[in-house]
C-alpha cells in the first residue's frame, strides 16, 4: 500500500495539494482581474491534473529505467520449501 501511495497517488495529488495550501493561505483574499474575489471552483483544475499526470508518468519512466531485473536472468517462481514456508519469486 505504501508503494502505491508514494508511486502513484502522491505525485498525482501533489500539485493539487500545493495549490490548495496556497489558496487557503494567500489566494482566498486575492481579488481577481474583474474585481471579484477568487473562488475555489475557478481554480486551475485542468493544469493541476495535467501536471499530476506528468509527474506520475515521469515517476513510472524513472522506475522502469532504474529498477527491475536483468532481462537475461532466469525467473524462479515462488515455491514451498520445507519448514520455511513459501519462498518468494526472484530472478537469478
Amino acid at each position: 500500500m505504501s508503494r502505491v501511495l508514494l508511486q502513484y497517488l502522491l505525485p498525482l495529488l501533489l500539485p493539487t495539494l500545493i495549490w490548495l495550501v496556497w489558496y487557503f493561505t494567500v489566494g482566498r483574499s486575492r481579488v481577481a482581474a474583474d474585481g471579484s474575489l477568487s473562488k475555489l471552483h475557478h481554480g486551475p483544475w485542468f493544469w493541476l491534473i495535467l501536471v499530476g499526470l506528468v509527474l506520475v508518468g515521469g515517476n513510472l519512466v524513472y522506475s522502469a529505467l532504474t529498477r527491475g531485473y536483468d532481462p537475461s536472468g532466469t525467473y524462479v517462481a515462488p515455491h514451498w520449501e520445507g519448514g520455511r514456508g513459501v519462498v518468494p519469486g526472484r530472478v537469478e
